[in-house]
């Protein structure tokens, strides 16, 4: 089985910065993607930034020059530095694990953390 726990979220004025991390633990041979998801109340969860297990990486329009997404695949943690914050950021965000092999060979899918609240005053 494998947890994500997500960390780092809060409240924030508009234009400061906020650091997320998400560790993924248990039997983990490896992880292909890592991502960020965010939802705001009476929308739809929706990608914020995604990284591939060599680095690549793609961001929704609305964040891209203002977050950066990176990952340590040796302690299997992914980071999303948030910076220029606005009130619109304002959501919870989520971590995705997509591409899961298990150290006994099982492969799954994806898996999610229960989400780390961001709010940003204006």
């Amino acid at each position: 089985q494998v947890q994500l726990v997500e960390s780092g979220g809060g409240l924030v004025q508009a234009g400061g910065s906020l650091r997320l991390a998400c560790v993924a633990s248990g039997s983990i041979f490896s992880i292909n993607n890592m991502g960020w998801y965010r939802q705001a109340p009476g929308k739809q969860r929706g990608l914020v930034a995604v990284i591939t297990r060599g680095g690549g990486t793609n961001y929704a329009d609305s964040v891209k020059g203002r977050f950066t997404i990176s990952r340590d695949n040796a302690k299997n943690t992914v980071y999303l530095q948030m910076n220029s914050l606005k009130p619109e950021d304002t959501a919870v965000y989520y971590c995705k694990a997509e591409g899961v092999v298990a150290r006994d060979g099982r492969y799954a899918l994806n898996y999610w953390g229960q989400g780390t609240q961001v709010s940003v005053s204006s």
